[in-house]
Formats: structure tokens, C-alpha cells, sequence
């Protein structure tokens, strides 16, 4: 039976920390119903079959798992009820994850009453705020939203506060090749990849640089001048030709990049066109490389 105890924001063992204000942001999701804190049973709760949220880091679980044995749950997951002593997850399925492998056998909650339309909507809200899915995860959930309620791609974009372009963007992923979906996913390669690889009509030549990105490793930028190419009908092969030909230095240039990485004891780019302009890129990881560079600068004063 669901305990249904007012909870304790005082409790050491179940500390609140950021209490209430760290709870999601569902202002501008209308709901029916009301709301309440309680502490529920936690093999009362089930998670949302519909969760966006498809991926869960085993490492990050385990530390989540021991932070909370050491502190308690930080922030209430979010729950609506189903049934008698049934309540499923709308927001916080890591989080009630994570108490499980702690041990915990009761956790605070956010109750609310809320109709099954809206239940989607508000854990895609919630992930997208908490930057907490990947971006097939975040199409996927676009098009549940379209698919189960009927809604526009603008009135989608409206409810989770993205722009029409933005979740028009998201969908798209999902017309890709399901190797390059995969990958993505798992985060082998980044939205602006995909994006280029959006551009090529063929699913076959998109399945073709994408194993020409996992094995060079290649820059969204040199995917996108790759796709250029391919779609003026060059071949794979011969649009990294004319594009390596097209960005290699001459040797002065190669020794002058050389002699300016050793001068600032960092990183440096140089690309140069035919006609001889170009530009040239320091790199810096952290402030006191930037430091550094900027003395080197100052003593050429």
C-alpha cells in the first residue's frame, strides 16, 4: 500500500536540497488537475512505457545511486496516479532507478492528476530541459507527440518551446539509415554530421560516407564540403581527392604553421585558397593557455 505521508523537506535523510524551485518547469504545458508532494512506496511505481528517455548510463546510475545513499533523493521524480496504489513516472525515471539500486524502499514524489494526452508531452518537456535525451530519442518523441495527438509540427514546436525549424530539423533524423540513427544515438557522431548526410538524396551514398566518418573520423565541416561534392556527382573517392588538393598548403605555408604552433606552444590551423587568402587558428584548452598566448602576443608589442 502507497504511503501517502506528507514529506519532510527538513529530513536530513531525504533532504530536498533545491526543494520545490528544482522541480520541472511545466508552466507553459496546461494541465488539469491538481498537484501534491507525498512519499510513495517504490515498488508502487512503474515507469512510463512512452518514456522519450530510452538510454540510461549505467556509470552515471551507480553514482546517482551512491550520492543518493549518502544524501537521499536531491529532487521528487515527478508521478501521476493509475490505479489503487499504482503510480507511473512522468519525470525522473533515472532518479527512481538510481533509489532502487540504493536500496531505498520509499521516495519523495510530485503527484499529479493529468490526462494520458499530456503525459508524453510533460516528460519530453522535462528531458529536453534537463538536456537529458539524445537526438533520435527527442525525434522519436516528436513524432509520438504528432502521431498520438494529432498536433502540427508548429503546435508541437510550441509546447516544448523550440522552433518550428528545430523539431522539423529532429524529424528529419528519423529518414535516415537506421546504422546512421544508431550511431547517432550513441553519440559516434554529432547532429551536424546527420544533418549533412540529410543533404544526400541516396540512402546508399548516405551509408557510404557515414563508414568514410567512422573510419577518418572526419569534421561536420568536411562532411558538409564532402556532400557538396557528391551531390554535383562526384564519387566518394573523387570528391576527397579535389577537396584535399583543394586545402593542401604549400610547404612555406606548412613550415610558417609549424613555426607559429612552436612560438605559441599550441595548436595552430592554417587553411589558404587559390587566390592566397585564408586565415589562421590558435587553439587553447583551458584559460591559462589563453594566457599564455595572449603574453606571448603582448611581448611582440
Amino acid at each position: 500500500m502507497a504511503v501517502h505521508k506528507k514529506y519532510n523537506r527538513n529530513a536530513k535523510t531525504n533532504a530536498l536540497g533545491r526543494g520545490l524551485d528544482a522541480l520541472i518547469s511545466t508552466e507553459a504545458v496546461s494541465t488539469q488537475g491538481s498537484s501534491t508532494i507525498n512519499e510513495i512506496a517504490i515498488d508502487q511505481i512503474e515507469a512510463n512505457p512512452n518514456q522519450p528517455r530510452r538510454e540510461f548510463d549505467p556509470v552515471a546510475l551507480e553514482e546517482l545511486s551512491n550520492s543518493i545513499r549518502e544524501l537521499g533523493l536531491v529532487q521528487p521524480i515527478t508521478l501521476r496516479q493509475i490505479d489503487d496504489n499504482r503510480f507511473q513516472i512522468i519525470a525522473g525515471e533515472r532518479r527512481w532507478r538510481a533509489c532502487q539500486l540504493a536500496g531505498l524502499t520509499a521516495i519523495p514524489a510530485y503527484i499529479r492528476t493529468i490526462k494520458d494526452e499530456n503525459v508524453m508531452e510533460l516528460a519530453l518537456v522535462e528531458n529536453i530541459q534537463r538536456e537529458d535525451l539524445n537526438a533520435i530519442e527527442i525525434a522519436l518523441a516528436y513524432e509520438h507527440l504528432q502521431e498520438k495527438s494529432g498536433m502540427t509540427q508548429e503546435r508541437v514546436a510550441e509546447r516544448v518551446g523550440k522552433s518550428r525549424a528545430a523539431v522539423a530539423n529532429y524529424l528529419r533524423l528519423l529518414k535516415l539509415p537506421a546504422q546512421v540513427q544508431m550511431a547517432l544515438q550513441k553519440k559516434e557522431i554529432d547532429m551536424g554530421h546527420a544533418r549533412a548526410l540529410l543533404s544526400l538524396n541516396s540512402p546508399s551514398l548516405q551509408l557510404k560516407l557515414f563508414r568514410e566518418i567512422q573510419k577518418n573520423g572526419y569534421s561536420v565541416r568536411k562532411v558538409e564540403e564532402l556532400c557538396q561534392q557528391l551531390n554535383s556527382g562526384e564519387d566518394i573517392q573523387t570528391a576527397k581527392k579535389k577537396i584535399a588538393a583543394r586545402t593542401r598548403l604549400p610547404e612555406e605555408f606548412n613550415i610558417l604553421k609549424q613555426r607559429l604552433s612552436s612560438f605559441f606552444n599550441t595548436k595552430v590551423q592554417m587553411s589558404c585558397n587559390a587566390n592566397g587568402k585564408g586565415k589562421i587558428s590558435i587553439s587553447f584548452a583551458s584559460e591559462e593557455e589563453l594566457e599564455h598566448i595572449m603574453e606571448v602576443m603582448d611581448k611582440m608589442k
